[in-house]
């Protein structure tokens, strides 16, 4: 993710406080120039890394840590009070009829995120369409049309037509039926007066009930200038942070919302039309952390499972009963392909995220991916009979699929303990009561960052 370098020099700077049960005042101010290091590195404003860093400091002096708790996780509550303090709370999204107009400039993936934002809005239940007003960059109209059809929503745009304001209007009349419109508008390469002309006639056009401006995670702090200019034009309800997957400091973005007055609404984390989340400030920062997000991971774990059912006519709870065959463990590797990458699945498992991730080669992640894809590969050169009973594959066998697979026979053995390791794990689940599942659950949710300060979210109550 984006801020990966952020959240780990945090948890680094933190983990200088292991073991101690007081703080004096060296210690918090080493603290504090740490954090206040690690966020001017992540591009984040100077003047709000002042204003965050002398709120950890007062309170970290002021504040009595609660007994049995010790300094790092004390430490630990403020910076993560302070941080989700300084996104905010997340757009004011309803889920009901509506009109969103998308701003930003070229480049910054409007495009892509009206698209994703539409697919969202079909999850949750509602019809949505997507308006395309860009006359100016060429390949839009095509671009905007592919991304609708990939996210299954309705479309609007005019290839033949200059005018973006006619295309706004007569967009929201030909998708009348649809309950969400969302109008992606042309960007520039800077912020040209003829932009936000373009911009405020197409607001007066359509009335829109949100204004949401699209940054670039890697941006920096140019996020200012913009923010600034476009709220002054039309007044910014939101941002939409795109590019989080990539290597960029992302902190400039995060901050540009403190300068309108605004929020984050949505955050863009990957390629696919799926990649994208509501933002929750609670949980973002919990996983910068390294505290996990329960409530994003189930709500990906629930999607993911939903839509291989639904494409693969599997049941889950198939899974507890009968064998568990090499079927079974590729529809389940899908599902989990479905979730996204495995480094953003990791950040939402409380105790796992951060800490294991800074353990880990920069290119664990990929490799781990890569195998899966390999895994793939070496059951589509298997037998109906191989794929039903494992067990039974001998040596000539892992010949010959190595050879169709283009594959290392180390690599399908590795595939066959994987299965075993698995069917093991199923057996085990099949054998758990409903009390074992619900321990095994509340020791997942009380392994979070604090130590001991979990449970109910990432501090107790």
């Amino acid at each position: 993710m984006v801020l990966d370098d952020l959240g780990s020099s945090l948890r680094g700077t933190l983990d200088k406080l292991q073991g101690k049960t007081t703080l004096s005042e060296d210690d918090v101010e080493e603290i504090v120039k740490e954090i206040q290091r690690s966020l001017l590195s992540a591009d984040v404003d100077v003047d709000l890394v002042m204003e965050l860093s002398d709120s950890i400091r007062e309170r970290a002096l002021r504040e009595e840590p609660p007994a049995g708790t010790t300094a790092r996780d004390h430490v630990l509550k403020i910076v993560y009070e302070e941080m989700v303090g300084l996104v905010g709370e997340s757009t004011d999204l309803p889920l009901k009829e509506q009109t969103i107009v998308l701003a930003g400039l070229q480049g910054s993936g409007k495009t892509t995120s009206a698209a994703k934002m539409a697919w969202w809005f079909s999850k949750k239940g509602l019809r949505p369409a997507v308006v395309q007003t860009d006359t100016f960059r060429p390949g839009a109209y095509e671009q905007a049309r592919e991304m609708a059809e990939r996210a299954e929503v309705d479309f609007y745009g005019d290839p033949d037509n200059d005018d973006p304001v006619d295309i706004a209007r007569k967009g929201l009349a030909e998708t009348e039926d649809a309950d969400v419109h969302i109008v992606d508008t042309a960007g520039r390469h800077a912020l040209e007066e003829e932009l936000i002309e373009e911009l405020e006639e197409i607001e007066d056009a359509v009335d829109p009930d949100r204004n949401l401006l699209v940054l670039d995670a890697a941006i920096g702090q140019g996020a200012k200038e913009q923010a600034e200019r476009f709220d002054d034009a039309v007044g910014i309800d939101g941002v939409v942070i795109t590019k989080l997957d990539g290597t960029a400091k992302g902190g400039g973005a995060l901050a540009a919302v403190d300068q309108t007055d605004s929020s984050i609404a949505f955050l863009g984390t990957g390629e696919e039309v799926g990649d994208i989340e509501r933002f929750e400030a609670s949980g973002f920062i919990s996983r910068l952390l390294g505290m996990g997000d329960l409530k994003q991971l189930s709500e990906r774990v629930e999607r993911a499972m939903a839509e291989t059912q639904e494409e693969e006519d599997w049941d889950p709870e198939d899974l507890m009963k009968g064998e568990f065959t090499l079927r079974d463990m590729r529809k389940q590797m899908n599902a989990m392909n479905r979730m996204g990458p495995l480094d953003q699945v990791l950040d939402m498992i409380p105790g796992l995220g951060g800490g294991i991730k800074d353990q880990l080669p920069d290119d664990a992640m990929d490799m781990t991916q890569e195998r899966l894809r390999d895994f793939e590969v070496i059951m589509d050169s298997m037998t109906e009979a191989e794929l039903e009973n494992p067990r039974a594959i001998g040596q000539s066998q892992i010949e010959r699929i190595a050879r169709g697979s283009g594959k290392e026979e180390e690599t399908v053995r590795e595939l066959l303990e994987q299965h075993k390791m698995m069917n093991r794990m199923m057996k085990q689940f099949q054998g758990m009561g409903d009390g074992d599942m619900q321990r095994m659950m509340k020791q997942m949710q009380g392994g979070g960052g604090g130590g001991g300060l979990g449970g109910m979210g990432p501090f107790g109550d």
